[in-house]
């Protein structure tokens, strides 16, 4: 069992920055997937970024490459999302996922979720 707790969503001007976190239980952290989705008001779920077991590969939306960085700190149990160069279509709720053996941009693979942070980018 996984729990993961995102933190780090707030209010930003369009071209700033935001760097979402997101916390994991679990001593078996190092062994899953990790992925960052988000989903605006009225429209469906979306992928972000994914990052795989020992954060040697990542992989992004069209819509965030260039702007957005996922990484690992395995030892902290914490993944990361750092938002740059952040558009008003950025403005989602944020969630991370947990996955034991599948890495990629599927939501309905991923097994674990997160309650989900707030990012409202302002024009």
């Amino acid at each position: 069992q996984v729990q993961l707790v995102e933190s780090g969503g707030g209010l930003v001007q369009a071209g700033g920055s935001l760097r979402l976190s997101c916390a994991a239980s679990g001593r078996t952290f190092s062994r899953y997937a990790m992925g960052w989705f988000r989903q605006a008001p009225g429209k469906e779920r979306e992928f972000v970024a994914a990052i795989k077991w020992s954060g040697g590969s990542t992989y992004y939306a069209d819509s965030v490459k260039g702007r957005f960085t996922m990484s690992r700190d395995n030892a902290k149990n914490t993944v990361y999302l750092q938002m740059n160069s952040l558009k008003p279509e950025d403005t989602a709720v944020y969630y991370c996922a947990a996955d034991g053996r599948y890495y990629g941009s599927r939501s309905a693979e991923y097994d674990y979720w997160g309650q989900g942070t707030q990012v409202t980018v302002s024009s």
